[in-house]
């Protein structure tokens, strides 16, 4: 057993060499409990993480290296309390021997089974070199994030869930990390990122607890089950469709359960949002339409990033003034200026010549604070 130093914290790391034959021992693949293997000690893939997604070319090239003797990237385990253990680095790599040890596939058009005694001999004795880490939540936490640098790298979110594993964040998975979860199924339109790279899983974590997700699931994840993060996503969602009754793709990925926690008591009209969500999608002064549906709600115009007048525009207007600021009647180059709208957009001002005048940046400024 060695220790490390990791930002200050002792992170306890023990060294273990395990042969394939010894890997691959009643290895189990179950879409829906995971995989298992090592003596069903082993979580390859725990129920909370993605499904297997090395291309048959990664998978057949980690079998020719343990053909030709050379030696795999160190793979990591956590160690669990009940003394078995989780792959947190070296999933697929362990996945495509244990399968091809148990004649799911082929490399070279030869399974285990079609290969001389002596390469079969060599396959199974084949030794691979595993780290075992223990220490607190924390502590694992900042070691996996250190060692997760090659090959698939897990999410921050995969992290999480290895550290927090429990009966909370494998029936989480149920519901928002399979391709065809639910969660998926009920509002993918609404979704940034995919299901089983854990995008799902951590946005509505970030929603329920303002941002903190790692809080949240140190405080759930012994609960027996997690109802409650499903029933406030499908709050959450049916808020939405119930606010905004025309979908448009610039609705895909936005904080909606930010949105929902902040102005879900308000009181909507969604007949006249709707209204105002056209006219706004029609401006053209509106570079970023997805800021629209910010600016709903807290009608901060940086959300919308209005146009602003180019140079063109702004050389045009700076000769007809003839370099003088219309405020302080001061003459200025044009470098010291800017241009600003007469009529302020949120007024039906447009971003065009005969709205635009050239002011010093004293005199905006001052405008501006008004």
């Amino acid at each position: 057993m060695h220790e490390f130093l990791l930002k200050g914290k002792k992170m306890k790391i023990d060294l273990k060499k395990i042969t394939i034959a010894d890997l691959a021992k009643d290895y189990i693949d179950d879409n829906e409990g995971g995989v298992i293997g090592f003596s069903g000690k082993l979580d390859i893939r725990p129920a909370f993480q993605r499904e297997f997604v090395y291309k048959d070319k990664q998978r057949d090239s980690v079998i020719k290296t343990v053909l030709q003797g050379f030696p795999l990237n160190v793979m990591y385990w956590s160690v669990r309390e009940d003394g078995t253990y989780e792959i947190i680095d070296g999933q697929q790599r362990t996945i495509s021997i244990c399968q091809y040890v148990h004649s799911f596939f082929n490399v070279d058009n030869l399974y285990i089974q079609n290969r001389s005694k002596e390469q079969q001999k060599q396959i199974l004795d084949y030794e691979l070199t595993i780290y075992l880490c223990s220490g607190t939540d924390t502590e694992r936490l900042d070691w996996f994030r250190t060692i997760n640098i090659a090959g698939e790298k897990l999410t921050e979110q995969e992290l999480r869930n290895a550290v927090y594993a429990g009966s909370w964040i494998s029936d989480a998975k149920r519901y928002f990390s399979r391709s065809n979860c639910a969660a998926h199924g009920l509002a993918s339109n609404y979704m940034s990122g995919t299901p089983i790279r854990q995008e799902y899983l951590e946005t509505v974590i970030s929603w329920i607890n303002d941002g903190e997700i790692e809080q949240y699931m140190a405080l759930h994840q012994f609960d027996e089950n997690a109802e409650p993060l499903w029933e406030y996503f499908k709050k959450v969602i049916a808020w939405v469709q119930s606010t905004f009754i025309v979908y448009r793709s610039e609705m895909k990925g936005l904080p909606w359960g930010m949105f929902y926690n902040k102005y879900s008591g308000m009181e909507v009209n969604p007949k006249k949002l709707e209204d105002q969500i056209s006219n706004l999608m029609q401006d053209d002064d509106i570079t970023n339409q997805k800021g629209i549906y910010f600016y709903l709600f807290n009608k901060e115009e940086r959300n919308l990033n209005i146009r602003t007048f180019d140079q063109r525009q702004k050389r045009s207007i700076y000769e007809k003034q003839k370099g003088i600021c219309v405020k302080c009647r001061k003459k200025f180059e044009i470098e010291e200026m800017e241009a600003d709208h007469i009529t302020p957009w949120s007024k039906g001002g447009k971003t065009d010549l005969e709205n635009c005048q050239m002011l010093c940046a004293d005199c905006n400024r001052r405008k501006g604070a008004l």
